[in-house]
């Protein structure tokens, strides 16, 4: 059973190697700090750029069931996790295209790269990262067809490979099951003592803020109502789990008299292309268990 240690670290450089809209890697060491002292095995089924679990890697040698239901997301992790240096190369050879056409050019290089239908699995990882580095915003979108649709970024030195962090990551994710899937198949894999963070698409708070589509498939209400009872469900079978979502009416409606704590953090948010508009907004941290002792 792992035990979360903040004076010892295991950590070997590893931190997320894709921008993510939504990511965690602020929110990581609050998400930590109210974990369990003690926990089994971890589940992360959103994963998206797997900031808890990298950030959980640096504080402890974890075992880790990590899930998302993009299909692209789930081969890119796979590829870096068993060829890091062959995924590393791949990139590299987009990158030298890219960067060696002037500044005017680089779109047009964006768009050949993005309609390219790669045959290998580690090639097509490649793809993934260098759209992720080049794109507006480090969005991830997919169009009904399944095809990534977003357009280039405006980046002057974009840093594409990074061979050192892919390594990095390639070693903390050994201890992983990467999986593709919905995130109700992937709790009830976790057993009693185990810890699940969860990680949906948010609840929007406007009409103009509804970005929920990570992959071809939306997150509305729905979707929102069978988390929370996949959430129960968790709670039921002696699980612990933590979700985080906005601090919204309706969120905490399908929460609250469930007997679940919930903490507001601040954070700030970067997916407005206008800087000025980047406010922080409050989020909800719902657990299902009782806080430990802190931790000092």
């Amino acid at each position: 059973m792992a035990r979360l240690s903040p004076e010892q670290n295991h950590g070997n450089g590893a931190r997320p190697f894709l921008k993510w809209a939504g990511g965690k890697a602020k929110l990581a060491p609050t998400i930590l700090e109210r974990a369990p002292q003690q926990f089994g095995r971890f589940h992360e089924p959103f994963l998206g750029a797997g900031a808890v679990f990298f950030a959980l890697q640096a504080t402890c040698a974890q075992r880790a069931t990590l899930t998302d239901v993009n299909p692209a997301l789930v081969e890119t992790f796979n590829a870096l996790c068993e060829a890091p240096a062959t995924v590393a190369r791949a990139l590299a050879a987009l990158a030298d295209q890219y960067l060696r056409a002037e500044h005017a050019d680089r779109p047009a290089v964006y768009y050949k790269i993005r309609a390219l239908a790669p045959a290998s699995s580690v090639e097509r990882a490649a793809r993934l990262i260098f759209l992720n580095r080049t794109c507006f915003n480090g969005l991830y979108r997919e169009n009904r067809s399944g095809e990534f649709n977003v357009p280039h970024g405006r980046y002057l030195r974009p840093k594409i490979v990074d061979e050192a962090l892919l390594h990095a990551c390639s070693a903390a994710l050994q201890s992983a099951e990467i999986r593709c899937g919905d995130f109700h198949e992937a709790c009830e894999l976790a057993q009693p003592g185990d810890f699940v963070y969860l990680d949906p698409p948010y609840y929007p708070l406007s009409a103009t803020a509804s970005f929920t589509a990570y992959s071809r498939s939306a997150f509305g209400p729905p979707e929102q109502r069978r988390l929370r009872d996949a959430f129960d469900d968790l709670t039921r079978r002696g699980v612990a789990a933590i979700l985080s979502n906005s601090d919204h009416p309706a969120v905490r409606e399908l929460y609250e008299g469930r007997g679940y704590r919930m903490d507001i953090v601040t954070m700030s948010r970067s997916i407005n292309s206008v800087g000025t508009k980047r406010a922080s907004i409050p989020e909800l941290l719902i657990s299902n268990f009782p806080p430990d002792r802190p931790r000092r």
